[in-house]
């Protein structure tokens, strides 16, 4: 028989893109008003791998990746996806919105993203809330799934995301919750 213990704290991380940096730079301003400052805040990229948000959003959409300073508890992904929704709703021009806030965590084996749409990869959590498996660490990197979204499959954000990992696992380290690191 298993016996439950507590998962490790993880990583918090966030996906925001808007049709303007200033959107961007605002939505990371709240979010550090809730979660903590950044440890983390990506150059702004272009957002095009995909023209589902154009409707929308508009073309030319940019896009920041942002890590917070401090661990989170797992559990608390769902209260932290409806935040950013909340988040999101203040930017509505119309029925449109300006920002977009994906957020998610990194551990030291996966990336899993909060969405509100259900899929065959994506296990209930609770309030509407899914986990989505984006990302699996493996033989010393991140490695896409058969359901990766085209732009969480490149080596580039990998890159990125690595050193992220990289800094939250001497995070563990110091705060004495260290774990088999994978």
């Amino acid at each position: 028989m298993s016996k439950p213990t507590q998962a490790a704290a993880v990583k918090l991380i966030f996906s925001v893109f808007a049709p303007a940096g200033n959107l961007i730079n605002d939505a990371i301003r709240r979010l550090s008003d809730l979660y903590g400052r950044p440890d983390y805040v990506s150059a702004q990229i272009p957002f095009d791998d995909t023209a589902y948000y154009m409707p929308e959003m508009g073309p030319a959409l940019v896009r920041r990746f942002v890590s917070m300073e401090g661990l989170i508890r797992p559990e608390h992904l769902p209260d932290i996806k409806l935040a950013a929704n909340e988040i999101e709703g203040r930017t509505l021009l119309g029925s449109s919105r300006q920002v977009n806030i994906d957020p998610g965590y990194l551990s030291q084996a996966h990336l899993i993203l909060a969405t509100g749409k259900g899929y065959t990869h994506r296990p209930y959590l609770r309030d509407g809330i899914y986990a989505d498996l984006t990302l699996i660490y493996q033989a010393k990197k991140f490695c896409s799934l058969p359901w990766t979204y085209p732009d969480y499959a490149n080596e580039k954000l990998w890159t990125m995301l690595g050193a992220i990992r990289s800094r939250y696992l001497l995070q563990l380290k110091m705060r004495g919750d260290e774990q088999r690191a994978v």
